[in-house]
């Protein structure tokens, strides 16, 4: 039963995130979407190894070649600079669930920590692998400057917000996910 619980909640957190890559609010470079929130959610609620796999089954997903990505899919999606954001969900997700199941009933200020940790772990790869794309793949530099202005300071402030509706829909339905109802 609980393999089967797993599988499902997994699947559940694969759709929120193919969902979640076509609401977007279109900002400058970098697209802002729900993706975050999504990714947050799947390590909050299902702890950090099934959280990364659910995040890791979308990715591959895409890369098979599914649109499910905010600007499509394909292995060729890879040579887009935004996908280090796409590899940070993934290793964000892993982590967020690690520091927030680390205690039975996490607190708000956990799950909150959680979430800004996996948000700079998300910037951190999405930046770098940016970086790097704009700078030796595709001919197209980018100074520090301009990298830190339009993939940071113009689409963290919405993040931010993500993070904390995050931590608030997160302390309330972990002790649902624990309950024997689910």
């Amino acid at each position: 039963m609980k393999k089967t619980k797993n599988l499902v909640m997994c699947s559940l957190f694969v759709a929120l995130m193919v969902v979640g890559a076509f609401i977007k609010i279109p900002v400058p470079v970098v697209p802002f979407t729900l993706q975050l929130l999504f990714t947050m959610m799947a390590g909050l609620l299902l702890g950090g190894k099934l959280g990364a796999v659910s995040v890791g089954v979308y990715i591959l997903m895409g890369l098979l070649g599914l649109p499910i990505f905010a600007e499509g899919g394909g292995f060729a999606y890879v040579l887009k600079p935004s996908f280090g954001y796409i590899i940070g969900f993934a290793v964000a997700s892993y982590v967020t669930g690690m520091i927030a199941n680390r205690v039975p009933d996490p607190s708000y200020k956990r799950l909150l920590a959680a979430n800004f940790i996996g948000l700079g772990i998300v910037y951190l790869f999405g930046m770098v692998y940016y970086y790097l794309m704009s700078n030796f793949y595709l001919g197209t530099p980018i100074g520090l400057w301009p990298l830190f202005l339009y993939c940071f300071i113009l689409a963290v402030p919405g993040d931010i917000l993500l993070c904390i509706l995050g931590a608030f829909l997160g302390k309330r339905m972990i002790p649902l996910m624990r309950s024997s109802r689910m």
